[in-house]
């Protein structure tokens, strides 16, 4: 589901699945100011309504956890450097940080930085696939050497993963904006869906 509504796989997903421990040492050191900075970008993704937001979640506390367990060394510091630039695209768009931003110009910063990640992801996926070929072709010549290339992903496509993945895990996210039953009872493969409902979590 993350990787759809972000345009691309799940960075550190293969982490996640075998228990976060990527094997790289930890690159990147958070402070309580960048924890304090990412719960604001990750609340203007998902802000609070009539429903908490990313903010009650601690999802900034997410981000660090995850990064630092599950990411490579490079997407480590991509992500942290991502901090600083987001924050100096901010001050190139509005004269301002991130931290001074009204809730209208982070949003709008926001969806310019997303579409920048999307045309990002797409040159991602075109070098991945080229670097493919070139694997297959040196396979063929028996070339033992070739070694493939990777490109990192864009940083706030991994703020964003994050804050999606940090938010409804959450126990806020499961149990007060998505549908949580604690103990499942019977199977049921067709449930009635009405216009407004909740997802289950």
């Amino acid at each position: 589901m993350i990787a759809v509504l972000t345009g691309g796989a799940v960075v550190g997903g293969e982490a996640f699945l075998s228990g976060c421990t990527s094997g790289d040492k930890q690159a990147a050191t958070f402070t309580d100011q960048n924890i304090a900075f990412l719960d604001e970008v990750a609340e203007t993704i998902l802000p609070k309504t009539n429903t908490p937001g990313a903010k009650e979640a601690e999802v900034g506390k997410f981000m660090k956890i995850m990064v630092t367990d599950c990411y490579k060394e490079r997407d480590q510091k991509e992500f942290l450097e991502g901090i600083g630039k987001l924050d100096e695209a901010c001050k190139k768009m509005h004269g301002h940080g991130f931290m001074q931003a009204t809730p209208e110009q982070r949003k709008e910063l926001l969806i310019s930085l997303d579409k920048d990640a999307k045309e990002h992801m797409k040159k991602k996926n075109e070098f991945e696939k080229l670097q493919d070929d070139l694997e297959k072709d040196a396979l063929a010549n028996r070339n033992t050497e070739f070694k493939k290339e990777e490109m990192p992903a864009h940083y706030f496509t991994m703020m964003k993963q994050l804050t999606l993945t940090g938010f409804f895990t959450s126990k806020v996210g499961s149990t007060q904006v998505l549908r949580h039953v604690a103990v499942p009872g019977k199977y049921e493969g067709c449930i009635p869906y009405k216009k407004g409902d909740r997802a289950w979590a």
